[in-house]
C-alpha cells in the first residue's frame, strides 16, 4: 500500500475504484485498524454508493449504477488488506435471525493506494469464496472476468489477475491462513454512525 497518512479507528475512509485514470465508484467505510501490516475497513449496511456525474467512462457506467443499487445492504462486511497485495480478505456475516459468520471472500483488486480521504483501488471481478463449514473454496465470476477483459476493462492485466487467483488457491490448498480467523467473531462498535461520502470525494486526485 502506498505511503500516506494513517487512519484512526472510527475514521471515515473513502474506498474509490479508479478505472482508466478516473473515479468510477466510491463508498465510505469505517477504519477498524490501520498498522504497517494491516488495514481493516468495515462497510456497514446503509453506506451510500457514489457514482461520478462527469467522466469519459470508456468501459461504461459502473454495473451497480446501471442496476440501480444505491447503498450496501446486509450485515456489512469487513475488508482486510495487507500492504502491496492484489486482494483483500473479506469477512461476511448472514442473518436474520442473528448475525452468523458466513465465510471468507478473497476479493481480487488493485493493491490499495492511499489518498487524503481514503484508498483507491479497482475490483478485478475474479474472486474466491470459502463458505463457513465448507470443505473447500470455490472460484467466482471466471466467465465474467473473460467478458470484462474482452470489453477492455483490464488491458494487459488478464494473466496477472488469473495468476493472483491461482496463487491464493495454492496457498489455501497448502493450508496457509494469512489472516486472523478471530476476525470471524468481530463486531462493529454500535456507536459508529453510518458513514457518508465527504464533499468533493470525486475530485480528489487519483
Amino acid at each position: 500500500m502506498t505511503a500516506g497518512r494513517r487512519f484512526a479507528p472510527g475514521d471515515v475512509v473513502v474506498r474509490r475504484e479508479i478505472l482508466r485514470g478516473e473515479v468510477w465508484f466510491a463508498v465510505p467505510t469505517v477504519c477498524v485498524a490501520d498498522s504497517p501490516d494491516l488495514l481493516a475497513l468495515y462497510l456497514p449496511a446503509g453506506a451510500e454508493f457514489g457514482f461520478p456525474e462527469r467522466g469519459a467512462f470508456p468501459c461504461g457506467r459502473h454495473p451497480w449504477q446501471v442496476a440501480g443499487r444505491r447503498e450496501w445492504r446486509g450485515h456489512g462486511k469487513l475488508m482486510l488488506h495487507r500492504p502491496g497485495e492484489a486482494h483483500s480478505v473479506d469477512v461476511f456475516w448472514a442473518g436474520p435471525p442473528g448475525r452468523e459468520f458466513a465465510g471468507w471472500y478473497f476479493n481480487l483488486q488493485d493493491p490499495p493506494r492511499r489518498t487524503p480521504i481514503g484508498v483507491d483501488t479497482l475490483d478485478h471481478e475474479l474472486d474466491l469464496w470459502w463458505a463457513a463449514g465448507a470443505e473447500r473454496y470455490e472460484f467466482k465470476d471466471v466467465e465474467l472476468l473473460d467478458q470484462r477483459l474482452a470489453e477492455g476493462r483490464y488491458p494487459g492485466m488478464g494473466e496477472a489477475i488469473r495468476a493472483e487467483g491461482d496463487r491464493i488457491a495454492a496457498l489455501l490448498d497448502a493450508g496457509e491462513r494469512w489472516w486472523d480467523p478471530a476476525w470471524a467473531r468481530w463486531r462493529p462498535d454500535p456507536a459508529w454512525p453510518v458513514p457518508r461520502l465527504p464533499a468533493g470525494w470525486d475530485t480528489v486526485p487519483c
